[in-house]
């Protein structure tokens, strides 16, 4: 009865932990946007063969302009670049990325700011150098609670007016602090850190979630046509919706769900295999009263049943408290390591029904033996 509670409790827990992992990575995602569509730039190919990075095209304002122009489905839009380095304040220094953007960025990627204000369209045309800053960046920087608006810092070199306090997100599903980064108007970003008039991506919304797989195909057709590719060309460029990244990440996790099921099933295994022995055992050492039991006319089903109805009733028992137990360690685990957990009703009624079938599987074996000793060597069994 304890392999198959171990057995049980454990395919619920594992079953929890990557449920749970998997609701917490949708969560995620959708929490960026459910109509948020990406592009990026792809390397190309060539006669079938990858070119690598050294190969790919870079995106430009080019292309941001012609999406706004030829695709009625996309809503907001904005570049995003990125720079990694050191912001700088005194005598402390911080590694972090610098990201920059347009005004309408925040709406896309639904970025809210606690105090302060963010950068204007003004300031993104004249490249100002100012900036919001994450609260990771604050706490190494300035202190825990410290207001930094107003004070300027520096990265590589540039200085940089903090004008917002970006409000925190904490770290996502993928260990990555969201909070440990700068916002910047994405002019400044190229011109004064990057020096480079490419953008690393285009950052939009559709105008509404069931408008996404429209704007993915009018965004493909516009950017084709701004790079000039010739019919029946790959495409030099990445488009990711949300729901691409959505059914990525399930692939993933479904993967992993199995898995962990797999391995706890194996507990279930070896608690049937145990129920199996305990009843052979059990047959063996009642042979005498198995035989005075037929010889007073109980019949080769009637000893068949009595012993399947033990094995049943040991998986059964030991199942139920097995759900308890299950149930009982996903709420610790969530609770101690702070892990999502979500307990499925199904992993709940599936390891049960497979806790039975176990019982009535590996009971067989044992109560069939019983049921076929003959009566006459059964009493003079020693």
């Amino acid at each position: 009865m304890l392999g198959i509670i171990i057995g049980v409790a454990s395919v619920i827990a594992m079953l929890a932990i990557g449920e749970g992992s998997k609701k917490s990575i949708t969560d995620q995602i959708s929490s960026m946007g459910t109509n948020l569509v990406s592009v990026q730039p792809s390397s190309q190919q060539r006669g079938g063969i990858q070119l690598g990075n050294s190969g790919a095209v870079n995106l430009t304002i080019k292309d941001l302009d012609a999406i706004r122009a030829e695709c009625p489905s996309i809503g907001d839009i904005s570049p995003e670049v990125r720079a990694n380095g050191q912001a700088v304040y005194s005598n402390k220094n911080w590694p972090t990325s610098l990201f920059g953007s347009n005004t309408e960025y925040f709406k896309i990627k639904l970025i809210d700011v606690s105090e302060g204000r963010i950068f204007t369209e003004q300031e993104v045309k004249g490249a100002a150098k100012v900036c919001l800053i994450g609260e990771t960046v604050i706490e190494n920087l300035f202190g825990k609670g410290t207001n930094p608006i107003g004070l300027s810092i520096r990265y590589k070199k540039i200085p940089f007016t903090i004008i917002g306090i970006l409000k925190s997100k904490g770290t996502n599903t993928f260990g990555q602090d969201q909070d440990d980064l700068l916002l910047a108007p994405y002019t400044t970003v190229q011109k004064r850190v990057l020096a480079s008039t490419s953008i690393g991506s285009i950052q939009s919304s559709a105008i509404n979630e069931n408008a996404t797989k429209t704007a993915a195909a009018e965004m493909e057709v516009a950017l084709r046509r701004s790079h000039k590719l010739k019919e029946g060309a790959d495409n030099d460029f990445r488009i990711r919706t949300q729901e691409d990244l959505v059914t990525t990440s399930s692939s993933v996790s479904n993967v992993l769900t199995i898995l962990l099921g797999a391995i706890a099933g194996i507990s279930l295994l070896v608690g049937g295999i145990g129920i199996m022995n305990i009843m052979y055992v059990s047959v063996t050492e009642r042979t005498r009263e198995i035989g005075l039991r037929m010889s007073v006319g109980g019949r080769g089903k009637d000893i068949l049943m009595q012993f399947l109805i033990e094995s049943i009733l040991l998986s059964v028992i030991g199942g139920i408290l097995g759900i308890f137990v299950g149930i009982g360690a996903s709420q610790l685990i969530g609770i101690l390591m702070k892990w999502p957990v979500v307990v499925l009703p199904a992993s709940v009624v599936l390891s049960f029904l497979v806790c039975t079938v176990i019982g009535v599987f590996f009971g067989w074996y044992p109560a069939r033996k019983a049921a076929s000793l003959n009566p006459i060597d059964a009493l003079r069994y020693e």
